[in-house]
């Protein structure tokens, strides 16, 4: 799942992608580079931003989803709002993508459940104005799966279909460091609730402290890829249904090498003259 942020502040490219136009040749660029799915959002849900207005939020996702939607791309829409959803949807969207997993707006579940279409319910705890504030656990990865099980439940009884959920640990989320280090160690436990399960590392701020000194600033959001990809990688062995990233490339090489290496029969030796064969010096 490639990342289209159509905001003027995102953490994790500065708005980059801020104009449609801008958004939908990225779009092109990240299905170019492998992406099976985009996720377009028009919200920033770093920590302390401020919510748009709903009529701002359609202005900057609508003409996104649907050009990309018209050129055959399966698009996602990331959004809180029951009501950018359904325009969303009617412009093409094929999946919602909520952080909130539909808590936020008591209509949003009432949509999808309407559209038939797949739902991404993030664990959440609140907005992002405060949501730093309430990441206290007893055992965080036991803390999630439990809400994140009865949050299912709740789904479903509210007209879900089971097999349209997708669940997502909200890496970043009301989490601190040691949080999100958990919740990665912990996925097989998550994935053992019978949902597919999306995992989005990317570029968060834990990752940009690997290789940090204790009290030093994080590496910048655009030198986290390479970290990224190797959470994606593990998320992906796994058994994740999706991970979604900023940059696709890095995770696809990544996951390529774990495929070479699985897939090597472990029966290839030297050449006959002795040299080690392709690319040896």
């Amino acid at each position: 799942m490639g990342v289209v942020n159509v905001t003027p502040d995102s953490f994790s490219d500065g708005g980059q992608w801020f104009e449609p136009a801008a958004a939908i040749e990225h779009g092109r660029e990240l299905l170019a580079q492998g992406a099976d799915i985009l996720d377009v959002g028009g919200e920033s849900t770093r920590p302390g931003a401020e919510r748009p207005t709903v009529a701002e939020e359609l202005r900057r996702v609508l003409p996104v989803v649907s050009a990309l939607a018209d050129e055959g791309a399966l698009v996602s829409v990331d959004t809180m709002r029951a009501e950018v959803a359904a325009q969303a949807l009617r412009a093409g969207a094929a999946i919602v993508n909520d952080v909130s997993g539909g808590l936020a707006d008591e209509g949003m579940v009432g949509v999808v459940a309407g559209a038939g279409a797949p739902f991404v319910a993030m664990h959440w705890r609140g907005h992002s104005a405060d949501m730093q504030s309430k990441a206290v656990y007893d055992d965080v990865v036991a803390d999630v799966v439990s809400e994140l099980s009865e949050r299912a439940r709740e789904l479903v009884a509210a007209g879900l279909e089971p097999s349209r959920i997708v669940l997502d640990p909200g890496f970043g989320f009301a989490k601190l460091t040691a949080h999100n280090w958990s919740l990665l160690r912990g996925l097989d436990r998550l994935l053992e609730l019978g949902h597919p399960l999306l995992v989005g590392t990317s570029r968060k701020t834990f990752l940009g402290r690997v290789g940090v000194a204790p009290g030093g600033d994080p590496r910048p959001p655009l030198d986290r890829d390479v970290v990224t990809a190797a959470t994606s990688m593990h998320a992906a062995r796994l058994g994740a249904w999706g991970v979604r990233v900023h940059h696709v490339p890095s995770t696809l090489d990544a996951m390529r090498v774990a495929q070479a290496i699985e897939s090597a029969d472990g029966s290839a030796g030297g050449s006959a003259d002795g040299s080690a064969g392709e690319g040896a010096p």
